[in-house]
């Protein structure tokens, strides 16, 4: 993992938190916002390492960084001399002009790369030497299927960080598959649709029993 990558999350995880925790922080409860931080954390951290680790199956590497913004329209032309780090302002802007009340977390991107080793494999399900758009979805999905195990596995467990950590996780995942210019939700869409309606039909399940915790 690079040094750019690192930062990048370690500024969505923050970004999260304060998204979430924008009411706490306004009341300046800071042993909720704590939990909230810490639930930040795990729950990019599940979602990256489940993109890992799917991409490591499939002989190639994921890298993320903040979601950013080069282009405002269609033509050659229409772009931007500097990127637009959107996976802060529009969370930020959206957290502040709501008061909180909507958390829109579409933070991070990610970019799959095939591996040498990839290309020395000749036969098998996986013997592309390039990542095809559908091996780049799985990927995807594969961080989306981590966040919503994460809230399957805290539906089991007592406590208020487990409920903040279950409804992070869901919701994360959620607005992660909305299919908006280089998200995860773009990418799974354009690899397999079948796969991102299935995604979404499940994490809709999820989003229901989340808005019903307290």
């Amino acid at each position: 993992m690079k040094e750019k990558e690192i930062v990048h999350i370690i500024i969505a995880i923050a970004t999260l938190a304060i998204i979430s925790g924008f009411r706490e922080l306004i009341k300046s409860n800071l042993i909720a916002f704590s939990l909230i931080l810490g639930a930040s954390a795990v729950v990019i951290a599940i979602n990256l390492i489940s993109k890992k680790l799917a991409a490591a199956r499939l002989d190639a590497d994921v890298a993320h960084e903040l979601w950013t913004v080069e282009r405002y329209g269609w033509k050659p032309g229409y772009h931007l001399d500097k990127p637009i780090f959107a996976g802060i302002i529009v969370p930020l802007f959206v957290a502040v002009v709501t008061l909180g009340s909507i958390k829109f977390m579409t933070l991070l991107t990610y970019e799959t790369r095939a591996l040498k080793r990839r290309a020395a494999k000749r036969f098998g399900p996986y013997s592309f030497t390039e990542m095809t758009d559908f091996h780049n979805a799985l990927v995807g999905a594969s961080g989306i299927v981590g966040c919503l195990l994460v809230t399957f596995v805290t539906y089991w467990l007592p406590g208020s960080f487990w409920v903040i950590l279950g409804r992070m996780a869901t919701f994360y995942a959620f607005f992660n598959l909305i299919p908006l210019s280089k998200l995860d939700g773009s990418q799974i869409f354009f690899g397999s649709r079948p796969w991102w309606a299935v995604l979404v039909v499940i994490t809709l399940i999820f989003m229901m029993y989340a808005m019903l915790l307290v």
